[in-house]
């Protein structure tokens, strides 16, 4: 299901002077190449320099792929991971087993490892569920991948290769089915990496510790179903004396199976709600690259790990719960459920000792209708905390838009009979109430809530086509890697 462990290298040697058996090189418009047969396919018409083409050459027993790498000034990290996509694909249906990149001209360490995820990134399968015959198989993607650069590009590919990495490992959390992949699963999984890691350690919880913890939100939600829930734990302490900075808590909303509750969501799309768990499994992956990358600071994650099924016992529209954090919500919605979870995790890592928030959910339809499949929606409640948020989006091609909080909106979660309300009438504003629930939640920490709904799968991206996209991945490994150095 999950290609890993692909070889990842960096040498100052031309690529013919590796011992790769495909070497690519890109051109941008309005410049040449210098290799003859590269030149010839361009004079000829066959190769464009336009974004994305790919054309092919053979010297030997070798391949050369010429990458169209569009306009020079146009050109980004986010433009390097799709053309290595692309020509991951195609090498992979050549046959190659080295792909050899050269670094274009002028270009940073920065597109150096764009290219290592963008390639990484290509290579997940998600078919351990199919029976093949021998010919059925689809190609096996490269083994190796060799970077040719003039400078110092070793520590951009190295994170390259483990971002993108937790990321496929992310996606294949996503994609596996509800019933393979339950909160007792994923639990599993972050007991798995806290065992890889002397610097993480993991505390896993189940009802009655849920329950007893007065955590009376995540509890509602997980009463429907006969699969347990569990409140996972997952915390990075970087070596004696080399943590510097606030303490990073990042927050993942993981409902294995969505099914709305007894507000039962309609049956054409409900398959994709295994997808639900999408934040939680981001976090879990994300933290255990930053323990393979050593960063210096501490960060903990929190999971509210849950299905949410209707039953005999299932919560049910007109209830009333009480939070961790004191507060009571009417539940107008039971497939509003997820702000249930958040709010309860939220608290609880805050209470934990998190002094910046970043909590990812799958939360709103509405932001799928208002931003599509291009940027995840972000709210926030500082400003600075945004702007690093932001930033490490644009670097890792994982984009956010940031949308309002205002106290109109924030008047539009205030409750009747209790403290607040999971689904306000009249569906206005439906991503923006969704973060004004939880800004309750955090207080006055710094906090952000990055709706996913909309970029979590079928993102649509060479790399990411279709299913689970691992998105948030590397989003947080860059906010952590940047929070790590003002710190």
């Amino acid at each position: 299901m999950l290609a890993r462990g692909m070889r990842v290298q960096a040498t100052s040697e031309a690529p013919n002077a590796t011992d790769a058996d495909t070497l690519v090189v890109g051109v941008f418009e309005d410049e040449d190449v210098a290799h003859p047969a590269l030149a010839a396919l361009l004079a000829s018409g066959e190769a464009k320099r336009a974004r994305g083409s790919l054309a092919l050459a053979h010297e030997g027993d070798r391949r050369w792929l010429l990458a169209g790498l569009g306009k020079r000034e146009d050109f980004t990290p986010e433009s390097a991971r799709v053309s290595a996509a692309k020509a991951c694909k195609r090498a992979g249906e050549l046959g190659a087993t080295h792909l050899c990149w050269a670094l274009p001209d002028g270009q940073s360490a920065a597109v150096a490892g764009a290219l290592v995820e963008g390639t990484i990134l290509a290579t997940y399968r998600f078919d351990g569920y199919k029976q093949r015959n021998d010919g059925d198989a689809p190609p096996a993607p490269p083994a190796a991948l060799t970077v040719s650069a003039p400078g110092d590009v070793e520590e951009a590919l190295e994170r390259g290769r483990i971002a993108s990495e937790a990321a496929n490992a992310a996606r294949l959390l996503q994609d596996t089915p509800a019933n393979d992949m339950t909160p007792t699963d994923l639990a599993a999984r972050a007991q798995q990496v806290a065992a890889e890691h002397e610097t993480l350690s993991v505390a896993v919880e189940g009802r009655e510790e849920i329950v007893a913890r007065g955590m009376g939100a995540f509890a509602a939600v997980a009463q429907g179903s006969y699969q347990d829930p569990r409140l996972i734990t997952l915390r990075y302490e970087p070596a004696a004396g080399r943590a510097g900075g606030p303490m990073l808590g990042f927050v993942g909303k993981a409902v294995t199976f969505d099914s709305g509750g007894l507000s039962i969501k309609p049956a054409d799309s409900m398959a994709e709600m295994k997808y639900d768990m999408s934040g939680g499994a981001s976090v879990i992956e994300a933290i255990a690259a930053i323990a393979s990358i050593e960063l210096p600071l501490r960060v903990i994650g929190v999971v509210g790990a849950t299905e949410n099924l209707p039953s005999g016992r299932s919560m049910r529209p007109g209830d009333i719960v009480r939070t961790l954090k004191g507060l009571t919500v009417e539940i107008n919605n039971t497939d509003a459920e997820g702000r249930l979870v958040l709010a309860d995790c939220i608290a609880y890592a805050i209470a934990e000792g998190a002094e910046r928030v970043v909590d990812l959910a799958t939360l709103t339809g509405a932001c799928v209708v208002a931003l599509g499949h291009t940027h995840a929606g972000l709210m926030c409640n500082d400003d600075e905390w945004a702007a690093k948020i932001s930033a490490a989006g644009e670097a890792t091609g994982e984009l956010v838009w940031r949308l309002p909080l205002h106290a109109e909106y924030a008047k539009l979660v205030n409750g009747t009979l209790g403290d607040l309300n999971n689904a306000p009438a009249g569906r206005l504003a439906g991503a923006i109430t969704g973060g004004e629930f939880l800004h309750r939640f955090a207080g006055d920490t710094p906090w952000a809530h990055l709706d996913i709904a909309g970029t979590a799968w079928n993102l649509g991206r060479e790399y990411a086509e279709a299913g689970g996209s691992g998105f948030g991945v590397r989003l947080l490994i860059e906010l952590a890697a940047a929070s790590a150095q003002d710190s």
